[in-house]
């Protein structure tokens, strides 16, 4: 295992205290490294709070700021945090007029969150996002995984939460857009978590994973590797026949952090030809290395059907470390 680390074990506060140091314009870590928080909160904002286990960087802190995220709990790699850390960013970030809960679908982060819902005694609502077509049932969840879709939620309610939306409509929003999302993703590596030392799982050079999850499970079945566009073409295709809807769309490619640009933006344009047969027009674009998967090479497609309230959610301002524009 080579990796830029100095102890396993503290793998996660380093970074997340070079992050704060780096981003010290924008957040704030909290005690304990159990939060990153806005650094400037909104008074009568209802605070959006979500978060996840490491190693799927720039999610969830990389998207606390203005027009985004109030607070992210990071838990270990691949990690659900632990209630008393929701429970500490809940305190930092209300501001009287309630929260919203971002929870992906695996069965750690959800109970996780629950719990501190229950416990918190304070006026929260939460949205649980579900995108990945690939499989049902994973190793971590029951129902479809939580996976790049994530950020159109995160983007799109919080930059209603901004304008002064009020929390049952954001939560009514956040599932609105988590049902206008489809996501898909395809393995070329493993990831190496650093405690492990070793590959999840083994590839061949001649082989991917169809489908994978974020952390490394299994997708729908391992194949042959393929050109871009044949893989476009399936992906697009699963996608496409479950969101079942034609029109305009946001196409984002997700890299899960070993893949280069220039491979991500193929699979762009890859992915917008294939959409085009299906009906669907790419009418927002992002691009990038956003919901990672530590080193894994691959990436993922997510499509959300916009409508009015969409498109403008997602154009507003918006000024994250990981995350800007309009501004």
């Amino acid at each position: 295992m080579k990796k830029l680390i100095n102890d396993v074990g503290n793998v996660l506060t380093e970074s997340l205290d070079g992050f704060a140091a780096a981003h010290g314009d924008i957040v704030t870590l909290g005690a304990e490294h159990k939060f990153v928080q806005r650094k400037v909160l909104k008074p009568g904002k209802v605070g959006l709070i979500s978060g996840g286990g490491a190693g799927h960087e720039p999610l969830h802190t990389g998207f606390v700021g203005l027009g985004m995220l109030d607070a992210a709990c990071p838990g270990q790699v691949f990690t659900s945090p632990t209630p008393d850390q929701m429970m500490a960013a809940a305190d930092a970030v209300d501001t009287g007029a309630g929260l919203l809960f971002i929870v992906k679908n695996y069965e750690g982060d959800v109970m996780n969150f629950e719990m501190a819902r229950e416990m918190s005694g304070r006026d929260i609502e939460t949205v649980i996002t579900d995108d990945d077509v690939a499989v049902e049932n994973s190793l971590y969840t029951t129902g479809r995984r939580g996976v790049a879709g994530t950020l159109v939620v995160e983007k799109v309610v919080g930059a209603a939460a901004e304008q002064g939306a009020g929390l049952k409509s954001l939560k009514a929003l956040g599932d609105h857009v988590n049902k206008a999302t489809r996501s898909m993703g395809v393995a070329l590596t493993s990831c190496t978590v650093p405690a492990a030392g070793k590959p999840t799982f083994q590839l061949s050079d001649t082989e991917m994973e169809m489908g994978v999850g974020i952390h490394g499970e299994p997708g729908r079945r391992r194949v042959a590797l393929r050109t871009a566009n044949e893989i476009a073409e399936e992906m697009v295709a699963a996608i496409a026949g479950d969101l079942n809807a034609q029109g305009d769309a946001l196409v984002f490619i997700n890299g899960f952090g070993g893949t280069p640009a220039m491979e991500l933006y193929l699979m762009y344009h890859a992915a917008v030809a294939q959409l085009a047969k299906h009906g669907i027009r790419a009418a927002r674009s992002l691009v990038g290395n956003y919901v990672t998967s530590l080193d894994m090479a691959g990436c993922s497609i997510t499509v959300t059907m916009l409508d009015d309230q969409i498109t403008k959610d997602w154009d507003a301002p918006v000024h994250t470390p990981s995350l800007r524009w309009g501004l």
